[in-house]
């Protein structure tokens, strides 16, 4: 059976008038926050939906607030929505499947890979109009060291390259050109490489030297850069890890590029490999925390590192799977 008619069969039709519970980060700002409540006014209103939106102005507390709105979904049979990029949607997810309620999402970020991978349209009115009669679908999550991603994870260099990205946006604003500009910048400059050891969950081991490894759980992402086969393998249960090979920050551009063009798999430079679980750690079995990148949120976290998908799926509200697939983009 497909993952596709898996998820069909178990889909979860919610509760009539299950309100929504919305949780968004006013990262972005308060014009963003105030066009946001007027569409959800408008839209569910008109439909006449409960809902509320709780704002969050600082984001230390969105962890907080999300987990108390999670709570009150729950007890009312209603469905937690996060509102915003891929770090904030993956923040409001780890609480939604915390505490068992079904979660939707208002895409609000840059990239958006998660909506984009699940067919969730990017237009606010669309994705708005979405929640009223969409059904939950279990779809699959990873976690590190029980800290959860939708999209990808990483240590080395990526996370370092997040960071130089978030200096370029206060900067210069938030844009997809903006991004790829600092990360253009970030790759050139000198950079170390990890030494790691791998524990695979067959008992076999993996000793690498790299820059960064990158563990992902997105479709379109793995599409994007050029490894179909490794993107066929999410859908089976599985995540994907990517490490380049110790190479000059010159080569390390130039792979750059070939993921951009869609042809990573193409390169010799890179090594991938397909897990349920793997533990990471340093030869010599140093405990000393390392960054460690999920969703584009960082954290520093202590070695060894545990990536395993979890045995629990999130119940997503997103569209019948003929039209999500359809959607992807």
């Amino acid at each position: 059976m497909t993952p596709t008619a898996a998820s069909a069969e178990t889909a979860k039709t919610l509760a009539a008038g299950a309100p929504f519970l919305i949780v968004m980060n006013a990262g972005s700002g308060r014009r963003q926050a105030d066009a946001t409540r007027a569409v959800l006014e408008r839209e569910l209103g008109a439909a006449g939906r409960r809902f509320e939106l709780r704002v969050v102005d600082d984001p230390r507390r969105l962890v907080g607030v999300a987990r108390e709105t999670a709570a009150a979904a729950c007890a009312q049979d209603g469905v937690l929505v996060g509102a915003g990029g891929d770090g904030t949607l993956c923040t409001v997810a780890h609480a939604a499947h915390d505490a068992g309620c079904p979660f939707a999402v208002l895409p609000r970020g840059t990239f958006n890979y998660f909506s984009r991978d699940h067919g969730i349209p990017a237009d606010l009115d669309q994705s708005t109009q979405l929640l009223l009669d969409a059904r939950a679908y279990p779809v699959q999550v990873g976690f590190v060291n029980g800290r959860m991603f939708l999209v990808n994870a990483s240590l080395g260099l990526y996370p370092r390259l997040l960071e130089d990205r978030e200096i370029y946006k206060r900067q210069f604003g938030r844009s997809r050109l903006v991004a790829l500009w600092s990360a253009l910048f970030t790759l050139l400059k000198p950079h170390r490489h990890l030494r790691l050891h791998i524990d695979h969950d067959d008992g076999s081991t993996t000793d690498i030297r790299s820059s960064t490894l990158f563990v992902g759980n997105n479709r379109l992402q793995m599409e994007q850069i050029g490894m179909p086969d490794e993107a066929r393998a999410l859908e089976q249960g599985l995540l994907v890890a990517i490490a380049p090979r110790p190479v000059g920050r010159l080569m390390h551009l130039w792979l750059s590029l070939h993921g951009a063009a869609g042809r990573l798999s193409d390169s010799d430079h890179v090594v991938s490999f397909t897990f349920e679980r793997i533990t990471v750690m340093h030869p010599s079995k140093r405990r000393r925390p390392v960054k460690i990148a999920t969703d584009g949120e960082i954290a520093k976290l202590k070695m060894p590192l545990e990536f395993h998908v979890s045995d629990k799926p999130l119940l997503l509200l997103k569209p019948e799977p003929t039209v999500a697939e359809a959607n992807r983009s």
